[in-house]
C-alpha cells in the first residue's frame, strides 16, 4: 500500500445506493399543520408518487425549517395507517359509518347548494342584498394567497357573507 492512499472501505451495495429522491421534481407546497404556512418541497417521481417532504430554503418565513410536524409530512402522508375513507355518523345515528370520499365530496356539495337555496335572501326591505346567512367561510394560513383568493370568490359569488380568514401572517 502506497503512504496516503486509503484502501475502498465502502461494500459495493453501499457504492450503489441513490438517494430516493434522484430525478425526483421538486413541488412547492406549505405545511398543513398550523397557521403560520411554512414552505416546503415535496418531491414527486414522474408518476406523482410521493418521495420525500423537505422545508424550502427559499421561505422567507421558515428559512428552510420545519417543526416536529411539519418534518413528518411525508409519514403523515405515505403511511399505510392512513385513513383513505370519511367517518360519517348520520343524524340520530350512533355508529359511524365508513364512506368513499367521492360520496362525502358529493354530499357536502349538495348540502351546500340546498343550503343556499333555502336561505338566500335576494331583497330586504326594498333593497337587493343577493345573500345568504346559512353558509360561513373559514380560511387560513395553510393556504396559499392564491387559494385563500378562490375561496373567498366562490363564497361572495354563493352570496355568503361570513367570509373570516385566520390567518396569522
Amino acid at each position: 500500500m502506497r503512504i496516503g492512499a486509503l484502501p475502498n472501505v465502502t461494500s459495493q451495495r453501499t457504492d450503489n445506493l441513490r438517494a430516493r429522491t434522484r430525478g425526483a421534481k421538486a413541488v412547492p407546497s406549505i405545511c398543513c399543520y398550523c397557521a403560520v404556512g411554512c414552505a416546503t418541497l415535496a418531491h414527486v417521481d414522474d408518476g406523482g408518487k410521493l418521495l420525500n417532504v423537505e422545508g424550502d430554503p427559499e421561505s422567507p418565513i421558515s428559512g428552510g425549517h420545519l417543526c416536529p410536524k411539519g418534518a413528518a409530512l411525508f409519514g403523515l402522508t405515505v403511511n399505510t395507517a392512513r385513513w383513505t375513507t370519511v367517518k360519517y355518523r348520520a343524524p340520530y345515528a350512533e355508529r359511524w359509518e365508513e364512506r368513499p370520499l367521492e360520496w362525502a365530496m358529493d354530499r357536502i356539495a349538495g348540502l351546500v347548494k340546498e343550503t343556499r337555496e333555502r336561505t338566500f335572501v335576494k331583497e330586504r326591505d326594498g333593497k337587493r342584498v343577493n345573500h345568504t346567512l346559512g353558509i360561513a367561510s373559514l380560511g387560513g394560513a395553510t393556504f396559499g394567497i392564491e387559494e385563500n383568493y378562490l375561496l373567498g370568490k366562490l363564497m361572495r359569488s354563493l352570496g355568503v357573507v361570513s367570509i373570516e380568514n385566520q390567518a396569522r401572517i
